[in-house]
C-alpha cells in the first residue's frame, strides 16, 4: 500500500478554494447587509437558500421552496452518512443493536453520500441560476468545494491503495461542518446535533452491554 502524501493535494486544493470563497463571503456580505439578513428586524429569524428558508411569494414560489428543501434534506442525509463513523470501531460491540445498526449504516454509507451530493448539486445549481447575486452563493460554493473533495475521495478509496485516503476523507467530512453552519445556519446545527446524538447513543449502548457482560462473567 502506497504511503505517498501526494494524495493530500486534491484535498488541499479544495480547502484553499473553500477558504477563499468564505473570505469573499465575509468581504462581500457586509456591503450588501448579508451578514444581518438571517435575522431581520421584527424578531423573525430568516435562513439563506441553503438553510431551508420558507420562500416568499413572488420570489420563486413553490419551485424555490422545493430546491431550498433539497438543501435542508441534504444536511440530514449527509449527517446520516457521517454517522457511520461512530460504528466504525464498534463492529464487534457486545450490543447487538449497535452491531446491527453498524451493518445498516455501513451498507448505506456510500448511497447516502451520493444522495447528499446529488441533492446539494441540484440545490446549488438552481440558486446559482436564480440568485447568482446572493452573497450566500459564496458560502454555498465553499461547502460544495469540500463536498466535491469528499465525493472524490469516497469514490477512489477502494481504487487507490493509499494509507491516507480514508484519513483525508474523514478530515474533509469534519471540516465541511463549519462551512455548513455558516451557509445553512440552524438546519446545519440541528443535523450536527443529530449526528452527535447518534454517537452518544452508540457509546451508551456499548458501555451498557459491556457492563452486563462483566456482571454475567463475575457470577
Amino acid at each position: 500500500m502506497s504511503k505517498s502524501k501526494k494524495v493530500w493535494i486534491p484535498a488541499a486544493i479544495a480547502l484553499v478554494a473553500a477558504v477563499i470563497l468564505v473570505v469573499c463571503y465575509y468581504v462581500y456580505a457586509p456591503s450588501r447587509g448579508g451578514l444581518h439578513s438571517r435575522f431581520p428586524q421584527g424578531g423573525k429569524g430568516g435562513m439563506p437558500p441553503g438553510g431551508g428558508q420558507q420562500p416568499v411569494r413572488g420570489e420563486g414560489g413553490a419551485l424555490e421552496g422545493y430546491f431550498s428543501t433539497f438543501g435542508t434534506i441534504a444536511l440530514f442525509v449527509g449527517a446520516a452518512s457521517f454517522s457511520w463513523f461512530w460504528f466504525k470501531k464498534k463492529r464487534k460491540s457486545p450490543s447487538m443493536l449497535v452491531r446491527q445498526a453498524g451493518k445498516l449504516f455501513y451498507s448505506l454509507h456510500k448511497l447516502l453520500g451520493w444522495g447528499t451530493f446529488i441533492l446539494v448539486a441540484a440545490h446549488g445549481i438552481y440558486f446559482i441560476f436564480t440568485k447568482i447575486n446572493d452573497e450566500h452563493i459564496l458560502s454555498g460554493l465553499a461547502g460544495f468545494a469540500i463536498l466535491l473533495g469528499l465525493a472524490g475521495y469516497g469514490y477512489f478509496i477502494n481504487k487507490i491503495r493509499n494509507k491516507w485516503m480514508r484519513t483525508v476523507h474523514r478530515i474533509l467530512g469534519v471540516l465541511w461542518v463549519p462551512v455548513l453552519w455558516l451557509h445553512a445556519g440552524g438546519s446545519a446545527f440541528l443535523a450536527t446535533a443529530a449526528t452527535l446524538a447518534v454517537g452518544g447513543l452508540v457509546y451508551l449502548l456499548d458501555r451498557s452491554a459491556n457492563r452486563v457482560n462483566q456482571t454475567v462473567q463475575e457470577r
